[in-house]
């Protein structure tokens, strides 16, 4: 192993030197405390340390980096104290998850680091969005995100990098190639020779380096940052080393040849670089064993602190509370009484407008949502008025989109991504379920990201452009869900949605948009997150609904004058307003719950089970439900409306009024 040491002072090749000796002697202190089962789990990064030290050590300290499991050497390198980095892999109180999360599995934004997931691939969207942050605040910073070689595999990483060669986002891409993912090797994951190739493909610089070589790396990565910041673009950069260690500690390494564990053992990063530096006589062997000294009595100091906390004590209403992000916003009022008759796209298009006119942190994402002004038109004109860099078109990459909303909120924007067809969430529900609902509640990061997701049948569109989808999301703490039936409603709860530090999800009917007129305030104004709208009184019975199961229930009821009912427009479906669930059961003891997504596993089941589980009593007949018939949806008209409730509603009207 060549060592060229370059321009750089004997203090840098030494603070290079004390900086790779950190996560070394701390992986052998672990693996001695895992035999003795004081730790449950541990992944090695031994022999791969030269890659996460060189790297950082390159790095200005406010540029973020997203590590993964065999990078010890960032969260060393940003120095963290040791105390509260032990006391994470312990799942104590004093790490940065309380005890939430194992691992790696955090970000702290005061060390500008954000951990990743188990699920590889999603943090590559998310420096994107770090990365176009910096940009939109003319920062000239660099990120950082890493792979493993069988990550690579994986479609957020390709969407990432396609994203940030279109946008010119100053992202270095590392891909460690040590050789297997897990124990599959590399010739069984991808066909290629070397990565550096694909970097031709996505029209980006690709770059390769000796990954055990602690100088080539540093020096690499350094000129790198250096060009990035004066011209963003994106850079692939392969680092060639291998794992001399399982994939974690139970998995073993049986499955690799001897001689390849052999030869790599030669190349250690450490042993080569310490060898280096005493034959150039810029340390000798007491300095390097004072070093180690005093490494390895941090080490002990920082375990016996993180040893003293036991498990946290359990605190239920704690828990609950870390979901959210806590929002301080009130429900704003128009400052004036004048109004204007608005269709409800145009009602949205006029809240997303004047959201962006309040909060200039505010970027807009979506395929076609520039110049065309999206599929159906809400954000024409926008470009004019806002900008391309914040009005953005995409490319087909709605996991790397939704990454880069998460992305944006780090950086202390405020994101808007929206789907062209709510069907096609699916591509982002990853990022969504896993890491957008999920990152407050376990490192305390805010997200401010709304999700718009144009759904609904009724317009022909078969069965990838009609589905409604927000029972899957339902299920998921974290997230807050928003289905407005009318214009006024859909600006107000936009406006709040976009105000409040949350993941929304905010479903807009399709068939709505153009078919129904309301009186919408000119001014900005918001609708508080949570609570029902009571859209018309009666004493029979309770229609519970929203969405088009609104204007379906007052069709019917129209139809049907010696029917009188209560019909609860819920509005906010997560979280929803069980007080006035509770108000309306008292009221009438007779309860339908209608919606257009199918029956089985829909939101009205839920409501309904808590019903019986809380109101009871109050209750003169079964809780019915009516909702679409549990297929997919047809494309043919006839066979469409047969699917949908509609047609089924004022039958299960008169059989709850006979009980």
């Amino acid at each position: 192993m060549k060592f060229q040491r370059k321009k750089y002072s004997n203090q840098v090749l030494i603070t290079l030197y004390e900086a790779l000796l950190r996560p070394r002697l701390i992986e052998e202190k672990m693996l001695i405390l895992l035999r003795q089962n004081k730790i449950s789990k541990w992944f090695s990064g031994i022999g791969q340390e030269a890659i996460s030290v060189g790297i950082t050590q390159a790095l200005d300290k406010d540029e973020y980096i997203l590590p993964m499991h065999r990078n010890l050497g960032v969260f060393t390198g940003r120095e963290l104290p040791f105390k509260r980095l032990f006391a994470q892999w312990q799942g104590t109180s004093m790490g940065y998850t309380k005890g939430r999360d194992r691992s790696f599995h955090f970000g702290t934004n005061e060390h500008h680091i954000v951990g990743m997931i188990s699920h590889l691939g999603p943090q590559n969207g998310v420096a994107d969005g770090i990365a176009l942050g910096t940009l939109l605040k003319n920062e000239k910073k660099v990120t950082v995100v890493f792979n493993g070689d069988g990550g690579t595999s994986q479609g957020d990483f390709h969407e990432a990098i396609n994203v940030a060669a279109v946008w010119n986002l100053p992202v270095i891409f590392v891909v460690e190639n040590n050789g297997y993912g897990l124990s599959t090797p590399s010739h069984e994951q991808f066909k290629c020779k070397q990565f550096i190739d694909k970097a031709i493909g996505y029209g980006i610089k690709g770059i390769q380096v000796d990954g055990n070589n602690i100088l080539e790396v540093f020096d690499t990565v350094k000129s790198l940052a250096i060009n990035m910041r004066k011209k963003p673009e994106p850079v692939l950069l392969e680092c060639i080393t291998f794992r001399m260690r399982g994939h974690e500690e139970a998995s073993g390494t049986k499955y690799v040849p001897k001689k390849l564990m052999d030869e790599w053992a030669k190349k250690d990063p450490i042993s080569n670089y310490e060898h280096f530096l005493i034959k150039e006589k810029i340390i000798d062997k007491k300095f390097a064993d004072s070093i180690r000294k005093k490494i390895k009595n941090e080490i002990e100091a920082g375990l016996e602190e993180a040893f003293k906390e036991s498990l946290p004590a359990p605190d239920t209403a704690l828990e609950v509370q870390d979901v959210y992000a806590p929002t301080t916003t009130s429900v704003v009022s128009p400052h004036t009484e004048n109004k204007t008759e608005r269709r409800f796209i145009d009602a949205i298009s006029d809240g997303l407008r004047q959201s962006m006119e309040r909060h200039d942190n505010l970027v807009l994402m979506g395929q076609d949502i520039a110049d065309y002004g999206g599929v159906f038109k809400i954000t024409e004109g926008f470009v004019d008025k806002f900008g391309k860099d914040r009005v953005r078109n995409t490319p087909l990459c709605e996991a790397a989109i939704v990454g880069a909303g998460l992305g944006l909120s780090i950086k202390g924007m405020k994101a808007m991504v929206e789907m062209q067809f709510a069907d096609f969430v699916t591509e982002g529900f990853n990022q969504i379920v896993n890491n957008l609902a999920k990152t407050h509640w376990r490192w305390g990061q805010s997200v401010d990201v709304v999700v718009r997701m144009p759904t609904g049948a009724g317009t022909a569109a078969g069965p990838f452009h009609s589905q409604s989808n927000e029972a899957w999301f339902f299920h998921t703490p974290g997230l807050k869900i928003v289905y407005p039936s009318n214009p006024y409603d859909a600006k107000g709860l936009l406006c709040a949605a976009l105000e409040d530090p949350n993941p929304y999800l905010y479903f807009e009917h399709k068939a709505l948009y153009r078919s129904i007129k309301d009186q919408v305030p000119d001014d900005y104004y918001t609708i508080e997150i949570g609570k029902a709208h009571l859209v018309r009184e009666g004493t029979d019975l309770s229609i519970i609904t929203y969405g088009m199961g609104v204007h379906w229930a007052k069709e019917i009821l129209d139809a049907l004058p010696n029917v009188s009912a209560d019909l609860l427009d819920l509005r906010t479906l997560l979280p929803w307003d069980k007080d006035a669930v509770t108000e309306t059961v008292k009221k009438t003891g007779r309860v339908l719950i209608l919606h257009e997504d199918t029956l089985t596993g829909g939101i009205g089941g839920e409501i309904a089970a808590w019903i019986g589980e809380h109101a009871f009593l109050y209750l003169d007949a079964p809780v019915l439900r009516e909702a679409s018939l549990d297929t997919a949806i047809p494309f043919a008209a006839t066979l469409e409306q047969n699917f949908l409730p509609k047609g089924r509603l004022k039958s299960r009207i008169e059989q709850l009024l006979k009980f």
